[in-house]
């Protein structure tokens, strides 16, 4: 096949859990940070704040990537089960061609592990980005600026990467991308710093 010819609708599966583990984890971690940062400057605690969120959003999209995938290919296994009875009823056996088209269907059902450690390595990968930018710096407002900085480089790196994946336009994904993110933080900020300075 060529590069015309390639259905990229195959990578969709590995790729939605990449792109979406990769979105969550930054988006989700720089939010946690910023939201606390919020209401507390010291670095510690937004640091804690960001690793906490790592490892809990980590194990989070694993577990539902695997349950959600596992439900899917349940689900394609018993259509693919009641297709070949009805089949095999009608012709009898498939000898070797049969076993082949097996194979084959076997190879494009969707696998719950690969779909899990996409999706959890991408979400790590994410939420090390705000980590990382907000580690050696001391001065909050410097801080507070590198992260959303950082934060706004990667997501226009993971929303092109996905669309240029999926052959599908890069300037939409890119500014759906920027936009979420950038709302994400704002509110988290925003709220948190509103109930921090009332005093609950």
């Amino acid at each position: 096949l060529g590069e015309d010819d390639f259905d990229y609708s195959k990578r969709s599966q590995w790729l939605r859990a990449a792109v979406l583990g990769a979105n969550d984890g930054l988006v989700s971690t720089a939010s946690l940070m910023m939201g606390v940062g919020g209401v507390n400057k010291d670095i510690k605690a937004m640091i804690l704040t960001g690793f906490a969120g790592l490892v809990a959003g980590t194990c989070s999209m694993a577990i539902g990537e695997f349950v959600s995938v596992y439900s899917q290919l349940d689900i394609e296994v018993a259509q693919t089960r009641r297709e070949k009875k009805r089949v095999g009823s009608g012709r009898g056996g498939g000898g070797r061609g049969g076993e082949r088209e097996e194979e084959k269907e076997e190879e494009g059902l969707p696998n719950p592990v690969h779909a899990a450690a996409a999706s959890a390595l991408a979400f790590s990968v994410g939420a090390m980005v705000p980590l990382l930018a907000a580690s050696f710096i001391r001065e909050y407002k410097v801080r507070v600026g590198v992260v959303v900085a950082a934060v706004s480089v990667a997501l226009v790196v993971f929303g092109w990467l996905g669309a240029a994946l999926g052959k599908a336009p890069p300037a939409k994904a890119v500014v759906r991308v920027m936009v979420g993110g950038w709302l994400a933080m704002a509110i988290t900020f925003g709220l948190t710093k509103l109930i921090g300075s009332s005093g609950l």
